[in-house]
């Protein structure tokens, strides 16, 4: 029998909600909506907001990884691990502009979980489905204990 996993259930109650309660400020402050969860993947939709734009328009690299690296930390938080897991490195291969009213939906899943390194892909794509960025994450577990 599969243990309940208290953290999928809880976002699950926030599924077409703004993650408004998010777990980290910044997290609250890009305003997604939690589109899916499951153990080991989420995807989140963003609204490019004007402050989310580089000077030609378009949205900052910066906030996509951010954005990535946002959904990917909630991905590995599904897992319900004992111990926090913290990044190691971020890959990103922009393949396309967004711009601003666009809604971007950023997908996460692990791609493989050892006991001390969590790989991590995530997608970004815009509403006509056109891939926007691809994302590749590595974290570590630390020493901290979650619970």
């Amino acid at each position: 029998m599969e243990t309940e996993n208290p953290i999928v259930t809880a976002l699950s109650e926030q599924v077409d909600k703004v993650l408004d309660q998010d777990f980290s400020p910044v997290g609250k402050w890009l305003s997604g909506t939690l589109k899916a969860v499951k153990a080991g993947e989420c995807t989140v939709d963003y609204t490019i907001r004007h402050e989310m734009t580089n000077p030609v328009g378009t949205i900052h690299g910066g906030m996509v990884a951010l954005m990535c690296d946002e959904v990917i930390g909630m991905t590995a938080y599904t897992l319900y691990n004992e111990y926090h897991f913290t990044s190691v490195n971020l890959v990103v291969d922009f393949l396309s502009k967004a711009v601003k009213g666009e809604v971007l939906s950023v997908t996460a899943k692990v791609m493989r979980k050892g006991r001390t390194i969590i790989n991590l892909e995530c997608l970004v794509h815009n509403a006509d489905g056109k891939l926007v960025a691809r994302t590749q994450q590595n974290m570590v577990r630390t020493p901290m204990k979650l619970r």
